[in-house]
């Protein structure tokens, strides 16, 4: 794709933009350098979070694709840009948690940094004037978000993901403790990954330091935030050299 085929702006989010070409089926994102928390409360823009978050996701998705989960991802199209198949995106919101920490904690009242079991998945409603809440498989098949063939595959392809991210970070000493998903349907109805993986949509703990690699870092004040993506990226970026 030439500079030429970007088209008009389709949608702008907290986080990216996102612009139509040449192809109907295709759509080139953008990373933006914004950062947000708590639903938009929180804001900041920080210089080379955009081209971080990029790599990071592109890296990401490559390798998830390599290994047979169908996403939305086409290629990198430069350090801040990337194409992807054009999806209608399902309004939910898709959490696998491994280790307990951030709302879950404050929700039920439980002690932070457990190691669950097995991995609890939760869905949260996309909507960010109510906050995002937490809703059931129920609510989704009976207000037709999406049908009970939908959320098998959701379900079957986000324990597929976590597997292959947890041992992919397992592998550059970084523990997987949660993330967010989002689905969507292509223009053919196939259901595909969509969205972003980076530290905005995961939790990363350094294994050997318990150091936040993450979102965290803005949310809590805990300083160093690109600090800590561009870790994530030098590690993620050596794996096979």
């Amino acid at each position: 794709m030439s500079e030429s085929e970007e088209k008009s702006l389709l949608y702008e989010g907290k986080a990216k933009k996102l612009y139509s070409t040449d192809d109907p089926n295709v759509v080139l994102v953008e990373y933006k350098d914004s950062f947000t928390a708590f639903n938009g409360e929180k804001r900041a823009e920080m210089s080379g979070k955009g081209r971080l978050n990029n790599l990071i996701s592109s890296a990401i998705f490559e390798y998830l694709a390599k290994n047979g989960v169908p996403v939305h991802f086409i290629e990198r199209f430069d350090e801040l840009r990337q194409l992807a198949a054009r999806v209608r995106i399902f309004p939910l919101e898709v959490v696998v948690r491994n280790i307990t920490t951030g709302s879950i904690v404050k929700r039920l009242g439980i002690a932070e940094g457990m190691k669950l079991p097995r991995p609890l998945l939760e869905f949260y409603y996309k909507d960010d004037a109510l906050g995002d809440p937490l809703v059931t498989e129920d609510h989704a098949l009976l207000f037709e978000w999406a049908d009970e063939t939908d959320l098998k595959t959701i379900k079957e392809i986000t324990f597929r993901v976590n597997e292959l991210l947890k041992s992919l970070f397992d592998s550059i000493k970084i523990v997987l403790v949660d993330f967010k998903l989002e689905f969507g349907r292509d223009n053919d109805g196939k259901l595909l990954l969509a969205d972003e993986i980076s530290p905005d949509t995961c939790r990363f703990w350094d294994a050997l330091t318990g150091d936040r690699l993450d979102k965290d870092r803005f949310r809590k004040d805990l300083g160093n935030v690109l600090d800590a993506y561009e870790e994530i990226w030098r590690r993620l970026s050596r794996i096979g050299k």
